[in-house]
């Protein structure tokens, strides 16, 4: 039987891209003469899981959020940046640490440790939230491609965007795939350039990067909550540990025996790694709720409700060059997103019900596994069709969040702080201490969302 055509593109020699990466590899290898450059060479390959983990974070959903803050209030809610830093960088070292020592995934973990009734809940519910973010990330970036070129068909586009993603996902051997996820982060920073395209001032800029202001109001308090759910989301803490088991599996340990337990070396990476992530994750937060602030707010355009929208409306103050950094950025960081929203749902089902999984394994060898990513992909295409709005489908979504992840910050903590689940590498009580902090936030926050959103 003849090959199609997906499998002979995934079996297909390096591309022009894969080639493009190699070289770009090797000319930082040959710079890196001196010490410093050595060091950052060095810096690079130790980044992974928590690098694209916390890229991922800055979905078209969660650039929708940053972009509708910045115009609503200018630079008042900057301080939100620096906040939620430690906030969501304890939690996914948290979720790291238990993939490196434990050698299993979160769910897998939870399994082991927790109700059945409490696990399937997690899982469907992520799945569910889950779902719909792709949609209306699919959506998004759709939108983000007619921005360049308004010619483009809007359902063909969605489309195709799922068809890419599907096809690097299923067919794409894992070494390139996450080569591919590590680079597509750098898109993110086309809103660093943006916002500094934006001519900021920056002593107002600080003020309100240090000094928190609020005003107590329903929809400033929906905002935080909003923010809250986008930086700190339940797909990542599956997606993070998943993934620090997959680097595993590619360093030849491949039983759950040979995965536990880690090194002082091995637990310092993982820490640069994650604090490297999430520090980009908020940094790009910071810069686009600067440049909506300093742009819109002050052209008085407070009525943001997607990311592309969002670049429409910078267009006429800021110029071609920040409308299509935005463009560019809706598309790439949907690129980067979707496989890991719909990765973590089929890391979290397939580890509940005791499926062969990982994105290392070959579509032959764990078919349910995947089926749940191509099931993801098509619920939310499906939404796309069935004139579901994209902004219901992202309320939904944080309905959703705002009901799971006060349970799995729960379980995280405990599995975390439990000495016979992480020996020598259990949480210092500051670190649990820290964890029940950011569980209670985040429970108050949910009900406070899911309250406003029903009133």
């Amino acid at each position: 039987m003849k090959k199609n055509v997906v499998t002979k593109l995934a079996e297909a020699p390096p591309s022009a891209l894969d080639k493009t990466i190699e070289a770009a590899e090797h000319a930082t290898a040959r710079i890196a003469g001196g010490s410093a450059l050595k060091k950052t060479r060095d810096y690079w390959h130790t980044l992974g899981p928590g690098l694209t983990t916390g890229a991922s974070d800055d979905d078209p959903s969660g650039i929708a959020t940053y972009s509708q803050t910045g115009a609503q209030y200018g630079f008042q809610l900057l301080w939100l940046a620096a906040f939620t830093l430690p906030l969501m960088a304890i939690v996914q070292e948290m979720c790291a640490r238990i993939g490196v020592v434990t050698g299993r995934g979160l769910a897998g973990n939870i399994r082991t440790r927790f109700s059945r009734k409490m696990l399937y809940t997690c899982t469907l519910l992520l799945f569910a939230a889950n779902a719909f973010n792709i949609g209306a990330d699919l959506g998004a970036m759709a939108q983000g491609a007619r921005l360049l070129n308004p010619n483009l068909s809007q359902g063909w586009l969605i489309v195709g965007f799922a068809i890419v993603s599907l096809v690097m996902q299923i067919y794409m051997p894992y070494v390139r795939y996450a080569k591919y996820l590590k680079w597509l982060a750098m898109v993110l920073f086309a809103y660093v350039f943006s916002a500094l395209l934006a001519h900021l001032d920056w002593a107002d800029v600080l003020k309100h990067s240090i000094i928190p202001t609020i005003v107590f109001s329903k929809d400033q308090a929906l905002l935080i909550c909003a923010i809250l759910g986008t930086t700190i989301s339940p797909y990542l803490f599956f997606w993070q540990t998943s993934q620090e088991v997959e680097e595993q599996i590619l360093q030849g340990k491949t039983s759950i025996a040979s995965r536990r337990g880690s090194s002082k070396e091995g637990i310092r990476k993982m820490r640069v790694d994650v604090w490297s992530g999430m520090t980009l994750s908020n940094l790009i937060m910071f810069f686009i709720i600067a440049a909506c602030g300093a742009i819109l707010f002050a052209h008085g355009v407070t009525n943001i409700a997607t990311a592309a929208q969002a670049a429409e409306a910078l267009r006429p103050f800021a110029g071609d060059a920040t409308y299509f950094l935005f463009a560019i950025g809706i598309i790439g960081t949907g690129m980067l997103a979707i496989p890991v929203l719909a990765g973590s749902s089929s890391y979290a089902l397939a580890e509940s019900f005791l499926w062969k999984e990982g994105l290392y394994r070959k579509f032959k060898q764990a078919h349910a596994f995947y089926g749940v990513i191509i099931i993801s992909m098509l619920v939310g295409l499906g939404m796309n069709f069935i004139g579901l709005d994209p902004i219901k489908a992202l309320i939904y979504s944080a309905v959703g969040n705002g009901l799971v992840a006060p349970i799995i910050l729960f379980v995280i903590v405990k599995l975390s702080s439990d000495k016979k689940v992480m020996g020598e590498w259990v949480n210092k009580k500051l670190t649990t201490m820290t964890g029940w902090v950011i569980t209670t936030i985040m429970a108050i926050s949910g009900v406070a969302a899911i309250v406003s959103l029903f009133q």
